[in-house]
């Protein structure tokens, strides 16, 4: 585990609004697009799936792809800065709730040639998350039982906010609803719910790529440990951005 940093994690995010509200918007519109080519690096290595900057930076220009063969890679890249985009846009709204409609518009939004969102049918035999997951007859009723939980008054009292959105993250991989894409829409749906709180996201870097499946077959509690460590950290480079943007002494950090 790494060494935590000074302050608590809600005093970091009330100085990084305090930053961020001394930006102008077109110097906040650059940081997003550095950090959103950063997230979308991280979370597909996750996956197994690493691109070079050029790539992403050519495949979110909007430019027309003149290789078919990078069309399945391009077109996997902007599916995900889409599901980035709607959470931003979702994340101001307190009306929407996370539940089984929302998590149906994050995966439709990362899979727009499968508009009815269907469950898988199977127990995948190849596949990167080698943690126990449901067996397909269940999942209904397990992603019933998420929502669930997540409206529940004891839930939001008792917990806060990012414990609740880690754990979420993790029982939703314990059902892994969808033939492809369950982890994008976990991780998309946790940052949701951080976003919504003021915080940053929490991008799990490509190097704890191993730290993270294996605490996903531990335990809710080591995943969280991970997901803790990955929102401190971005906390801590986002914050240490803007105050070189802003010429504040990083010693004050």
């Amino acid at each position: 585990m790494r060494a935590s940093r000074a302050g608590s994690v809600e005093e970091k995010v009330e100085r990084l609004r305090g930053l961020e509200a001394r930006t102008p918007a077109q110097a906040l519109a650059q940081y997003r697009a550095r950090l959103d080519m950063s997230w979308i690096h991280h979370d597909s290595a996750i996956e197994g799936i690493v691109y070079e900057p050029s790539e992403l930076v050519s495949a979110l220009s909007g430019a027309p792809v003149t290789d078919s063969a990078l069309i399945p890679a391009y077109d996997e890249i902007r599916q995900f800065k889409a599901g980035i985009d709607l959470i931003r846009q979702l994340a101001p709204d307190r009306k929407v709730k996370v539940d089984l409609e929302l998590i149906k518009q994050i995966y439709v939004t990362l899979a727009p040639d499968e508009p009815e969102a269907k469950y898988r049918k199977d127990m995948p035999l190849h596949r990167l998350y080698f943690h126990e997951i449901a067996t397909p007859d269940k999942i209904p009723a397990k992603l019933k039982q998420l929502a669930q939980w997540l409206e529940d008054d004891d839930t939001l009292r008792t917990m806060h906010i990012t414990r609740i959105a880690s754990r979420a993250h993790y029982l939703f991989l314990q059902v892994y609803p969808y033939p492809k894409h369950s982890g994008k829409v976990a991780r998309l749906m946790m940052n949701l719910m951080l976003l919504r709180e003021g915080y940053p996201p929490a991008i799990l870097h490509s190097t704890d790529r191993q730290r993270y499946y294996e605490a996903l077959r531990v335990s809710a509690d080591a995943t969280s440990n991970i997901v803790q460590e990955a929102l401190e950290n971005s906390l801590h480079s986002t914050i240490r951005y803007f105050q070189r943007l802003h010429g504040v002494p990083e010693d004050t950090f």
